[in-house]
């Protein structure tokens, strides 16, 4: 199994702290933010690579920290992709830069697993990725406990067998407090489907577009994430996760 880990993006809502600095590579707590997120995955057995996928902009910077990080946690075989944007204009989206991934390195015969590289958490992805395998697609939840809260998210419903029965994005009146996360197992007959999807001329961002699309084809499992769990959009979001991630 491989990994894509989306840092591609251009994060206008924290200019000015991106104007110059990929969102993964802010600070939280010390250290960059896609780290939190790598340090994760650092128990989960026979990985293959980890493909962290940027923008023509911030490619060196990534570059530059791989090898930094790389020398810590030499185990985790980093590949960084620039998919050739340069600015928030001419980006490929999620679902385009994971599509990107497959074809440039011709990964059409691996499952995935696919992470955001702001999505921090402080719980390993072992537990996620030994039940994810034996499935077509999982997505990892969280349950916000708050329905006017789980507004700005993707809101999940789910039967008796963790299966999603109703998936929609950023939903006016929620239909339950879980939010998924952009943590996603996609098996390679899962993945083939990316391809039907963008030819369709569905969106090729938000990567929660994509369950949305997939759960009505295929059975989507969840596998719910506990402990601490922060989706970095602002500068409170990442004021708060600082205060957070110092304690953990």
């Amino acid at each position: 199994m491989n990994v894509i880990i989306l840092a591609a993006g251009y994060a206008t809502r924290l200019y000015p702290l991106t104007l110059d600095k990929a969102k993964p590579l802010l600070e939280v707590a010390g250290r960059p933010m896609i780290e939190w997120v790598l340090d994760n995955l650092a128990d989960v057995p026979n990985l293959g690579a980890i493909y962290i996928v940027t923008n023509n902009k911030f490619a060196n910077d990534f570059q530059a920290w791989a090898v930094r990080y790389q020398d810590r946690q030499p185990a985790l075989k980093l590949k960084i992709i620039d998919d050739g944007s340069k600015s928030d204009d001419d980006k490929l989206g999620a679902i385009g830069d994971i599509s990107f991934v497959i074809t440039r390195e011709n990964l059409a015969e691996s499952d995935l697993l696919i992470i955001a590289g702001d999505n921090l958490f402080n719980e390993s992805l072992r537990g996620f990725v030994d039940y994810a395998k034996k499935t077509v697609a999982t997505v990892g939840i969280y349950d916000i406990g708050d329905l006017e809260a789980v507004k700005k998210y993707g809101n999940i419903t789910i039967d008796s067998n963790s299966t999603i029965t109703h998936f929609e994005e950023k939903p006016e009146k929620p239909r339950s407090t879980l939010a998924a996360l952009a943590v996603y197992y996609y098996s390679r007959e899962a993945a083939a489907l990316l391809t039907t999807y963008l030819a369709a001329g569905n969106n090729p961002d938000q990567p929660g577009r994509f369950v949305q699309w997939l759960y009505q084809r295929e059975p989507v499992k969840t596998f719910q994430i506990k402990g601490k769990w922060l989706d970095i959009g602002s500068k409170e979001t990442l004021e708060e996760a600082n205060e957070i991630f110092a304690k953990v």
